[in-house]
């Protein structure tokens, strides 16, 4: 039985449970400690996202019970990471559904129509669910070692029927291709490492770029490309392709049979250097641009057609230690920490998860005109641009929060001087001394990001989510855990309705009103 979890809007106990390993004291309004020798997990609040039912805990299907509660260390440094208080007005996930059918990290989920998504991970299943109810529909069981990709696949001719597909890459070199209204094997073929859907036929990347047709036979591929294999693939106009292998970009022209040759090849037709460091992050973001990312914090755009380089940023982090947040500074100075490990985009800004931060870089104005340097505790896995300006991101740290864009109120400008000396031009000593001060403002970011709700529901990495406009957020996990979000107040309306419509059908709407 999946348990549907309500949440209390408002926190009166002393003793509330996180997840399945925190246990807060609360001490005053803001102040929380750990109590029982449990850690308390995070600097910041709980927040509402908290089950408090009838006075005492409870969180169903065994979540809560004290052999699944971990101890984990205190954090005793200052962390500069935004807060937000118990009071998330603007947050409408207020209830949750907590999934359970994995047994090891859920790394993948992938949207299959409007009320349908399927997840994976490295326990090696797939499992097809409804992300209105929660329900289980389907388990896939066909690879012997964890998933490396996931995505939908079209229709294959020799099927009749005109079902939902899915292809599955796994780590045991195998590619399967699913039907996910009856759960069979369609296709199956070995030596496939990861997947990358063009047109009717198929590429797959690692060591060497492969090419398969819809039946998922080989078409051709090249010769040995990199021992480090290729990270990433996206499809560019003129049948051509960008892989990034290492710090490389390769561009590869497809060459489709005709009337002289009957078969497929693969020319290399150029190499892009200009990354220092390996690309982590290649996305398309319109029809005339295509961004990648680096582990060092390198952002380039690229023109689509001609390949040349449109935009750079590379100042994502400043180093510059300031007096409160030294030891943050220092502790911040990794690799890891400056990576760009996703982007999501629309159509003004790209925007850029780089380490613990988020980043808004203008398309039009080529600069970043908004960020959160420290918008989570860990290094931001995944994010999606939402409706009405607003941003989710995901962190290694366990949390999900949502973001605003918001337009920064421009400062006034400087009165003009009148009286007597103005007059005679003494007033310009002033004009000079506000130059500087017009010029911070000119650098400074003209819009801000703002947090207005924080998801705490896992108790480990929250490796991606899935966001349904009419059935809530779905997120993943390396506690094995699926956690769907639901709108409260629409939920609450819905059960409200479901109520009356049973009570009309039963004759008893009279008496309950």
């Amino acid at each position: 039985m999946i348990p549907h979890l309500k949440l209390a809007p408002q926190i009166k106990s002393t003793l509330v449970i996180y997840g399945c390993s925190r246990i807060w004291r609360k001490r005053s309004k803001e102040k929380y400690s750990s109590c029982g020798g449990w850690s308390i997990g995070s600097p910041h609040p709980p927040g509402p996202k908290f089950l408090l039912l009838q006075g005492h805990l409870e969180l169903g299907s065994g979540l809560g019970r004290s052999n699944s509660w971990t101890c984990c260390p205190c954090i005793s440094q200052k962390s500069p990471l935004q807060t937000i208080g118990e009071e998330q007005t603007q947050n409408p996930y207020t209830e949750l559904l907590v999934l359970k059918a994995h047994h090891d990290i859920v790394r993948f989920l992938v949207q299959l129509d409007e009320y349908r998504f399927a997840s994976a991970g490295d326990d090696g299943i797939v499992v097809v669910w409804n992300a209105q109810t929660g329900e289980k529909l389907l388990e896939l069981n066909g690879h012997t070692q964890k998933i490396t990709a996931i995505i939908t696949f079209p229709s294959l001719e020799v099927c009749e029927e005109k079902n939902q597909l899915i292809l599955t890459a796994s780590a045991d070199r195998t590619v399967i291709v699913w039907d996910c209204d009856t759960g069979r094997q369609v296709q199956k073929v070995s030596c496939f490492q990861s997947t990358v859907k063009r047109l009717d036929i198929w590429l797959s990347g690692g060591n060497d770029l492969c090419v398969w047709n819809r039946k998922l036979d080989l078409l051709c591929k090249t010769s040995h490309l990199s021992d480090t294999g290729i990270s990433a693939l996206i499809e560019i106009p003129k049948n051509c392709v960008v892989a990034a292998v290492g710090k490389e970009l390769i561009i590869f022209r497809l060459v489709t049979p005709t009337g002289e040759s009957l078969e497929w090849d693969i020319l290399e037709i150029k190499r892009l250097l200009d990354h220092q460091d390996n690309i982590l992050s290649l996305v398309n973001i319109n029809d005339l641009s295509f961004v990648t990312g680096s582990h060092v914090g390198e952002m380039i755009i690229w023109n689509i057609l001609d390949w040349t380089v449109q935009a750079r940023e590379c100042n994502f982090w400043d180093p510059s230690p300031q007096l409160d947040t030294q030891q943050e500074i220092k502790l911040c100075q990794k690799p890891n920490d400056i990576s760009i490990h996703h982007f999501t985009w629309d159509e003004e800004n790209v925007f850029a998860a780089v380490g613990r931060g988020l980043y808004v870089y203008n398309l039009q104005m080529k600069r970043v005109i908004a960020c959160q340097k420290t918008a989570h505790d860990s290094s931001v896995l995944h994010i999606a641009k939402l409706p009405n300006r607003q941003l989710i991101s995901c962190s290694e740290d366990g949390s999900v929060r949502i973001w605003e864009l918001r337009e920064k109120q421009q400062l006034a400008a400087e009165p003009v001087p009148t009286g007597f000396f103005n007059m005679w031009g003494f007033g310009r000593v002033n004009k000079q001394a506000s130059q500087p001060v017009k010029k911070q403002q000119e650098n400074a970011t003209p819009c801000s990001l703002e947090l207005i709700g924080d998801l705490i529901g896992h108790s480990s990495s929250v490796e991606m989510f899935l966001y349904f406009e009419d059935h809530g957020l779905v997120t993943c996990s390396a506690d094995h855990l699926i956690i769907l979000w639901k709108n409260g107040e629409r939920e609450s309306g819905l059960r409200s309705l479901k109520l009356f419509q049973k009570l009309e059908e039963n004759g008893d709407l009279h008496l309950a009103v």
